[in-house]
């Protein structure tokens, strides 16, 4: 039986285009493109609000010539948890261009006055910080190439720039730059990588962009898989369409905005987006429960044998390791905000990590790791520290994180590569030393300073002794 679709139900030709929006891949079209849908379609007077997506990358090509096919028109299927899909037509993404061959009229759309955000989804690593020195790296290629030619920028700052200049001389009015990506304090990290390159291309824009722009913090949430060409089929034939983009997603959504706009905004209110005067307690209760327990989970499953994090999920010591990790050692650090159920958000992410119609990868979390324990872990395990809690649970977890990097095999003794962009020789050497103490050294657990826990270093010397000789799995049932 084919899935029943929700039919865009107003009309398009009376829709205008309010949001330039840069980054059209699948979170931005199940996430803000789903909540401009339905404010759309539920208010009639905010039909000013229509999506202008805009792409610049030569990859985009493809999904740029699917979509325009199609009028900018897409199904978005909402995997439910208890395995019934919802399945959406969106109708918000009026039209889209691509830099390919559509950049001077990215540019004038900038500068159109009827474009009063300019949002973006360009991925944590497009704002292009520099992890060391935590500023913006005006030595990039493509950077130093869009400052030297504003005409014909390839980067999202200069296309931004550019845009804004003719914005600024045309006198169109103030905009607000709206980030959308998942990194904490987003449009502070927005604000400091624009204002920097145009700092460094034009003095004046960046005069005039201080005064008459706005970069709002914002927290985003809603699991959306990419989409392979056998997704493609798939839905296709359960929902008896003929896309060329659909996307799907889980069920649960949220989206926090700090409410700071220069020009203007959606009422998204209306369908469900919170906005606030901080986003700070949000973020934390994101960070501290969803991303750490996904770092938590990652490595002993991914040791244990597990590659779908819903596979994993259903293994009574996993998901008992979760739980016991989000009520004991983490709810005491996250004050509720708003009116957020703490109880009910965990219980949520407990069946949303269980969701097998869009389960992740156990490998795609563990990418990465040296970049997100210092954001997601460290930060509460610090104050565990200081506070002498029960660390047995982070121990068993930075145990099994070096037998991760350091022996690449898991308890059936399958060798993995191992995905680290960041590892340093310095921490090679680290690993590759007799002493596992050595390992805590390592920039991603600094501030906790875990060699000089005696709680912490007996409990991780023994799981980690115990990991290698007995296996991930055989160890964690000794702690649930």
């Amino acid at each position: 039986m084919e899935n029943k679709i929700k039919s865009v139900d107003y009309d398009r030709d009376k829709l205008t285009s309010g949001i330039l929006h840069i980054g059209v891949g699948n979170f931005h079209r199940a996430h803000e493109e789903y909540y401009t849908n339905e404010l759309i379609e539920k208010v009639s007077s905010q039909s000013q609000w229509g999506i202008t997506g805009a792409m610049l990358l030569p990859s985009d090509e493809c999904l740029y010539e699917a979509l325009k096919s199609q009028d900018g028109l897409y199904t978005l299927t909402v995997c439910g948890r208890d395995g019934h899909n919802e399945v959406v037509e969106i109708g918000s993404l009026r039209e889209v261009l691509w830099s390919g061959s559509d950049l001077n009229e990215i540019v004038e759309k900038i500068a159109d006055p009827s474009i009063r955000i300019i949002s973006l989804t360009i991925t944590e690593g497009g704002y292009n910080i520099d992890k060391v020195t935590d500023q913006f790296d005006l030595n990039n290629k493509a950077v130093q190439h869009d400052i030297e030619h504003p005409e014909n920028p390839v980067t999202a700052f200069g296309v931004v720039a550019q845009g804004l200049r003719k914005r600024m001389e045309m006198g169109s009015g103030r905009v607000t730059i709206l980030t959308c990506d998942n990194l904490q304090h987003n449009g502070n990290t927005a604000r400091k990588a624009f204002m920097s390159f145009f700092e460094a291309q034009d003095k004046k824009l960046a005069k005039w962009v201080d005064t008459n722009v706005t970069f709002p913090n914002s927290m985003v949430d809603r699991i959306t898989p990419a989409t392979r060409p056998e997704d493609i089929k798939r839905l296709n034939r359960e929902n008896g369409t003929h896309d060329k983009a659909p996307v799907y997603c889980e069920d649960f959504i949220q989206w926090v905005i700090e409410d700071n706009f220069a020009n203007g905004r959606p009422e998204w209110e209306k369908v469900g987006v919170q906005f606030t005067d901080d986003v700070t307690a949000y973020e934390n209760m994101k960070l501290s429960l969803l991303n750490a327990s996904h770092t938590l989970l990652s490595y002993p499953s991914f040791l244990i044998g597990y590659r779908k994090v819903d596979e994993a999920m259903k293994d009574r010591r996993v998901s008992k390791y979760v739980k016991d990790f989000m009520d004991v050692d983490i709810t005491p650090y996250v004050p509720a905000p708003g009116n957020i159920d703490l109880e009910n958000y965990k219980q949520t992410l407990i069946e949303r990590f269980g969701n097998e119609a869009v389960s992740d990868q156990v490998a795609r979390l563990c990418f990465d790791g040296l970049s997100k324990f210092p954001v997601y872990v460290t930060p509460n395990l610090t104050k565990m520290v200081k506070d002498g809690k029960d660390l047995t649970r982070i121990a068993y977890l930075i145990a099994a994180y070096y037998h991760y990097l350091k022996y690449h095999t898991d308890d059936n003794g399958e060798i993995f590569n191992i995905a680290e962009p960041w590892m340093t020789p310095q921490i090679q050497k680290l690993l590759l030393s007799d002493d596992p103490l050595d390992f805590l050294d390592i920039e991603a657990f600094a501030g906790a300073r875990l060699r000089y826990s005696p709680d912490f270093t007996t409990q991780y010397l023994d799981f980690v002794e115990k990991i290698r000789r007995d296996g991930a799995g055989k160890v964690l049932e000794t702690i649930i």
